[in-house]
């Protein structure tokens, strides 16, 4: 099924989808860190999901307080031909570093964010994975999350599944999580409580990028294996 958010998208759709004005957008494509748009008929530039991705990854990375010049160095640190999922994956892991905040929206303000609509299945399957909470017509959404969220809506893999995937992850995130922070613990345990808070805060981005890269080889290892035994 073809989303919204595959249509191409004007200057100011692109910024009212990202919840930034048109003034930022073009602020943001001047300091190069914003692709410029494809110029279409009568010479109007169009955006797509990449440039949609890459915008509401460097607003995540202002949130967290990093200076432009900060951005750039960490945009220009990723491949280049990153596609709209993996800028959702890495605005993901951004996310991480940031206190966590639940925002209440209506329905229809997470349509928008969403850039399509969402039947009861596709709340379910969000809820599933973390992204959304309901109580009852109340909703929930982690920002950080969302559009990866969305971009999983289309895998075919039933609700079960996605929260049978969930904690799976959840278990030995913990678990992950539980032995690194004992490591931690020892390996500090002589230093000042100060030396210990700043010197979590600088490898907690670290720790989330290690293991993200290190689960996203495992995985294509996993599948590699798999697809060979199948064929």
């Amino acid at each position: 099924m073809t989303t919204e958010t595959e249509q191409p998208l004007t200057i100011d759709e692109l910024a009212a989808r990202a919840g930034v004005t048109v003034r930022t957008v073009r602020f943001y494509g001047t300091k190069g860190l914003l692709p410029p748009p494809v110029i279409g008929p009568r010479r109007v530039g169009h955006y797509g999901r990449e440039h949609l991705a890459r915008l509401e990854l460097i607003e995540e990375l202002q949130h967290l307080g990093m200076t432009l010049a900060a951005i750039e160095r960490y945009l220009g640190q990723l491949p280049p031909d990153l596609n709209a999922r993996d800028l959702a994956v890495q605005r993901a892991v951004v996310a991480s570093w940031a206190p966590e905040a639940m925002e209440t929206v209506p329905r229809e303000e997470l349509e928008r964010r969403a850039g399509r609509a969402l039947d009861e299945e596709d709340l379910r399957r969000l809820a599933a994975m973390g992204v959304v909470e309901r109580d009852g017509e109340v909703l929930r959404v982690d920002p950080g999350l969302l559009r990866l969220g969305v971009e999983l809506l289309d895998v075919p893999l039933s609700h079960e599944t996605v929260l049978a995937a969930r904690t799976a992850l959840t278990e030995h995130s913990r678990a992950a999580a539980r032995e690194l922070s004992r490591l931690l613990r020892d390996a500090v345990a002589e230093r000042d409580a100060r030396d210990v808070r700043s010197l979590s805060a600088r490898m907690r981005p670290l720790v989330v990028q290690a293991l993200l890269t290190t689960f996203q080889r495992s995985l294509r290892e996993e599948l590699r294996e798999w697809l060979d035994e199948e064929g």
